[in-house]
């Protein structure tokens, strides 16, 4: 041992006697703390005379159990490395059911040695905590990194819960939950803004009681006349460019009152002096007198039959 060592081990002489139980295990306590102290320096004189380390330490070892045996001292080896499949002679590292050489327990990703720090294991390998998680934890569906901690699962993924919220406005979820809209999660208020179908008459969200008309939807108190705002007590109402009308409106939109009344025309009509009267209204101003067409005269806006006009203004 003193040829590759810069410091000198005591080799003990053997006695003419065994020597009591407590002096040998006092000796084999120190030969293997002389093996620890001397690993690295074996690995450094290895290196520059180009023989192997692991070579040098089994030399070693095998000086160290005849010196024993000289002694009459018999080193049973404390286990089987789970790694090197060689006797461990040391310190001892008990994991995963094995016996390890402290040095050869490492991370089976990364290489890292475990015996001083936490592990995780799979499938009946040792891994440091960030490889593990990096190879098997659950994938956040937002930032794709591995959660280490709580996992929150919803829309058939995971997530880490701080990463789950609205799609569009970032909000995180309380207690109202969320709505799902083509694998995303939203909250009510933007799902409904962006997705619900929208009233014809206000353009607000519909969500609850609703009328299907002019091929759209709308609020049950929106649906009114679009001039005069009432409702349609009858439930029939007229349509004029997608919009809904009353009956006196729609006909006022389509220039369809009778000048002598001011009451929709809905059946025969004549037109006199680019207005719209009802047959039985076209009568003389003066006499009211039924009038036909091509027997009036006109003054100002109102109509006469010809002897009366002749009367009142000739």
């Amino acid at each position: 041992l003193s040829a590759v060592s810069s410091t000198p081990t005591p080799i003990p002489k053997p006695l003419l006697s065994s020597p009591p139980p407590t002096e040998a295990a006092r000796q084999l306590d120190e030969l293997l703390a002389d093996l620890g102290h001397t690993q690295s320096k074996l690995a450094a004189a290895g290196q520059g005379a180009g023989v192997p380390t692991e070579s040098l330490l089994d030399d070693m070892l095998g000086s160290l159990t005849r010196d024993l045996e000289e002694l009459g001292i018999t080193a049973a080896p404390a286990g089987v490395c789970a790694a090197c499949r060689k006797p461990i002679a040391g310190k001892v590292l008990t994991a995963l059911g094995k016996t390890w050489h402290p040095e050869h327990f490492t991370c089976a990703r990364c290489g890292r040695e475990l015996d001083k720090g936490p592990f995780f294991e799979q499938g009946g390998r040792a891994f440091c905590e960030e490889d593990y998680h990096q190879a098997f934890s659950p994938r956040c569906a937002y930032c794709a990194g591995p959660i280490r901690e709580k996992v929150l699962t919803a829309l058939e993924q995971t997530w880490h819960p701080e990463h789950f919220f609205c799609a569009h406005c970032g909000k995180v979820f309380g207690d109202e939950g969320f709505l799902e809209r083509n694998g995303k999660p939203y909250c009510h208020q933007d799902f409904l803004a962006m997705f619900a179908p929208k009233c014809q008459g206000c353009e607000r969200p519909v969500t609850d009681n609703y009328l299907s008309a002019l091929q759209a939807v709308w609020h049950l108190d929106c649906f009114v006349c679009t001039e005069c705002l009432t409702s349609f007590s009858g439930g029939s109402f007229f349509e004029l460019g997608g919009r809904p009308y009353c009956e006196l409106h729609f006909h006022v939109r389509q220039g369809t009152i009778c000048h002598g009344c001011d009451r929709p025309i809905t059946g025969r009509c004549i037109t006199a002096a680019g207005r719209r009267y009802h047959p039985e209204h076209f009568i003389c101003t003066y006499c009211r007198g039924r009038l036909h067409k091509g027997t009036f005269r006109e003054c100002g806006d109102k109509m006469y039959c010809q002897p009366c006009y002749d009367k009142l203004f000739v």
